[in-house]
Parts: structure tokens; C-alpha cells; sequence
């Protein structure tokens, strides 16, 4: 029987304004689906005229600059509508979804959602759920001690995965994919008999327990910094723009 990280997966990337989930806008996103290891990625992309400004420094992340987006990006509406769908079609199938430090994208996604179209992620899974595989907190699970940082170019290198144009959303969907069949492989006697859905209800647990880990150092080191501990998606806030 084919383990799941042998399977097909699905991933999912966006490139932002910024990294304040509750105000910030996606720019680009990309979802990418594999079939089997090795074989060509079907790759969909879109890009957003956000409709807000665009500061320098996330154009120096991303290289997309605000006149660009106004003169190529699509208004966010639809753009939002299309992604929730997509992700759907993937839940629908079973299929698992990729979603590095998930808490941001799908949470921006999310308030995107609630921006544009009056709606919340979470109706969009409501038959079928989705099951999401991060592989930061897979990451910091299994190899808990080890150290260095866990930023995605960090762990693509830990694990031998080529990531080719950092920061274009496909790119970094498809890197994200593939260090998960790669960290699936290095650690199969502890994942090869977890499904899926099993890994994303522990992940939602590990999460927690992570962000407590990291609350606690903040507080020892004097750093005024809170760490939610919901995944994969936060909680709205009454603030939420």
C-alpha cells in the first residue's frame, strides 16, 4: 500500500503585502498538484491587484510591485472565490494540501474571504474537511532538538530539495511539497501508519504545544511578543479589518 507521502498532494502558497493576517492582502498564490513523486506538477497561479498599497519591502520579497499588480492583477473577489474552490476540490478528493506555517496563508486567505465575498474559509469544507500538512510543524515535531532556524530555504536545504526562484508563490508551493515526501521518507517509521486526517488533528496539538514553547521563551527573554497557538487557521478577531 502506498503511503501517503508517495501519493498525491496538493500544495498551496501566496505571496502578501505584508504579515499582519488581519490587514494584509494577497498578491499572488499558487496551488500546485503531484501525483507521484517525480512526476510533472499541474501548476495554477493568480495574480491580485490587491487594491491597497503595496510597500517597498514586500516588493523587495516578492518582486511584485504595485504598478504591476494594477496593471495585471485581477480584482481580489474572484481571485478569492477560485482559490476556496480549488481547495475544496482538493478536500473533496481526500487529497492532502501542503501549506507551509498554514496558520498564515490559510488564515490571510480567510480574512481575504471575509473581505471580498462576505464569507468565511471554513464553508468551503464543510462536506469534506481539509486535511492540511505543514511541514514547519511536521518539522519541529520529529526533529524537535534539532537547531538552526526553520524558515523554508532552511529546511529545503536540511532536506535536499531544490527550491528555484524563492519567493514566487509556485515555486515555493512546490519546494513545500516536496520537503514533505522527503521528511515523510527520512521519518516513515514514525508516519507510515498515521493517515492523513490522523496527522492533522495531532499537528493541531504539536502546533499548540510549540507556540506554548515559544510564548514561554519570549517571556524569559523579556520580548513583549504573543504566540497564537491555534492551526490551521485562526480564530477571527472582532478586530479584523
Amino acid at each position: 500500500m502506498t503511503c501517503w507521502y508517495e501519493g498525491p498532494l496538493a500544495a498551496f502558497d501566496t505571496e502578501t503585502t505584508g504579515v499582519d493576517v488581519e490587514t494584509d492582502r494577497i498578491v499572488s498564490a499558487a496551488v500546485v498538484v503531484q501525483d507521484a513523486p517525480g512526476t510533472r506538477p499541474r501548476v495554477t497561479r493568480w495574480l491580485v491587484n490587491p487594491g491597497v498599497p503595496v510597500p517597498e519591502s514586500a516588493t523587495a520579497v516578492h518582486g511584485l510591485t504595485e504598478e504591476h499588480l494594477q496593471r495585471n492583477g485581477r480584482w481580489p473577489a474572484p481571485v478569492m472565490y477560485e482559490i476556496a474552490e480549488e481547495l475544496a476540490e482538493h478536500a473533496a478528493l481526500h487529497r492532502p494540501l501542503v501549506v507551509m506555517n498554514a496558520p498564515f496563508d490559510l488564515t490571510l486567505l480567510d480574512r481575504e474571504l471575509r473581505r471580498h465575498r462576505a464569507s468565511s474559509l471554513d464553508r468551503w469544507f464543510e462536506a469534506s474537511p481539509l486535511l492540511v500538512l505543514d511541514p514547519r510543524v511536521l518539522d519541529k515535531h520529529l526533529d524537535r532538538y534539532r537547531k538552526g532556524r526553520r524558515t523554508l530555504t532552511d529546511l529545503c536545504a536540511h532536506y535536499e530539495v531544490t527550491l528555484e526562484g524563492a519567493h514566487d508563490a509556485g515555486a515555493d508551493a512546490l519546494a513545500s511539497l516536496e520537503v514533505v515526501r522527503a521528511l515523510g521518507r527520512r521519518f516513515a517509521p514514525r508516519l507510515e501508519r498515521l493517515t492523513p486526517a490522523e496527522l492533522h488533528s495531532l499537528q493541531t496539538t504539536w502546533h499548540a504545544a510549540q507556540a506554548r514553547g515559544l510564548q514561554a521563551w519570549f517571556t524569559r527573554s523579556g520580548t513583549a511578543e504573543t504566540v497564537n497557538t491555534y492551526w490551521p487557521l485562526r480564530p477571527e478577531l472582532p478586530t479584523a479589518a
